[in-house]
């Protein structure tokens, strides 16, 4: 039995800073998961993905990450991983974790 698709998101790492980005509709890159175009087929979320490895000078690995839509309407991590992502470095307080 076929597992059941989820939505998913394109996000990497930024070459230059290292941060956490995440692919736009605009096919740039936002430090906000909020800005994430959210992919809604497997189909769509294979041509993201490819659009976004053809960034290779501006991001270093991205991939797909399963996500939920939140009740804002902004796409919300769903695995652990990708919940400290979205909070930064968790070796010392700086970055994101600072400014929330």
């Amino acid at each position: 039995m076929a597992r059941e698709y989820k939505p998913r998101i394109v996000t990497a790492n930024d070459l230059i800073e290292g941060d956490v980005v995440y692919f736009t509709a605009s096919h740039n890159w936002s430090r906000d998961i909020g800005e994430a175009v959210v992919a809604w087929s497997r189909e769509a979320a294979e041509q993201l993905l490819a659009a976004a490895q053809a960034q290779e000078n501006r991001v270093v690995g991205p991939y797909l990450a399963e996500t939920d839509i939140g009740e804002d309407n902004r796409p919300q991590p769903v695995h652990f991983r990708e919940v400290f992502r979205t909070r930064g470095p968790s070796n010392y307080f700086h970055g994101k974790q600072a400014e929330t």
